[in-house]
């Protein structure tokens, strides 16, 4: 038994490389089954969280800003997109390398909606009715933090946060929210759901958590 665990032990990195590699050429989805497939876990805080399509989702921009707006996922895609590729590392301590995200930058979105002098933050909330995120003004405005519609280069499906969510490259991945639904300008931070439980509020990589990771920018 002792020499079967050591086996596995020694064998597991390279099996992990195997299913990562083939996670990110798979055409057909099956990847996203297998456990850890391209090293991602799924993290859902809701019991169950609704499946939106093109003809239902909407992206609200509200708050403090002069031009309220609501997106349906035709006109974010019809936005010019920004793609990306960063490491993502998510507070628990597993990391994915080089994974491209696309999407709108969501200062992109703010401008568009006139952001208000006092303004100071955003609010970010999620179609799963419990996830929220914040962040600050200068950080939402930051060029890597996008509003993102496809991971992989391949649409975002509905376990990775799809059809829209949050991506935040600098900052650990829970500040990426997933199933983004409402982007709201406030005057003050409002911290989010894992914030309330102990994390930091800012959460920058390598730099908070009390953690050490190699920056992911």
């Amino acid at each position: 038994m002792a020499g079967a665990g050591a086996l596995g032990v020694a064998a597991a990195p390279a099996l992990q490389r195997v299913l990562e590699s083939f996670a990110a050429k798979d055409p057909t989805g099956v990847s996203d089954l297998l456990p850890n497939g391209g090293g991602f876990r799924y993290y859902s805080v809701a019991a169950s969280v609704p499946h939106k399509s093109a003809a239902d989702y909407r992206l609200t921009v509200d708050g403090l800003v002069d031009r309220p707006a609501g997106y349906t996922l035709p006109e974010l895609r019809a936005l010019p997109q920004t793609r990306l590729v960063r490491d993502v590392q998510c507070v628990t301590g597993w990391r994915v390398p080089a994974t491209p995200f696309q999407g709108v930058r969501l200062s992109r979105l703010l401008d568009a909606a006139g952001v208000r002098p006092s303004a100071r933050a955003v609010r970010l909330t999620c179609f799963d009715g419990t996830y929220s995120e914040s962040l600050t003004l200068d950080q939402a405005r930051r060029p890597d933090v996008l509003v993102a519609l496809k991971m992989r280069d391949k649409d975002l499906a509905h376990a990775h946060g799809g059809p829209v969510r949050l991506y935040v490259a600098p900052m650990y991945f829970y500040k990426s929210a997933k199933w983004l639904s409402g982007i709201t300008v406030t005057d003050h931070v409002q911290p989010g759901y894992w914030e309330h439980r102990g994390y930091d509020v800012d959460a920058w990589v390598g730099r908070s958590n009390g953690r050490g990771d190699a920056p992911t920018d």
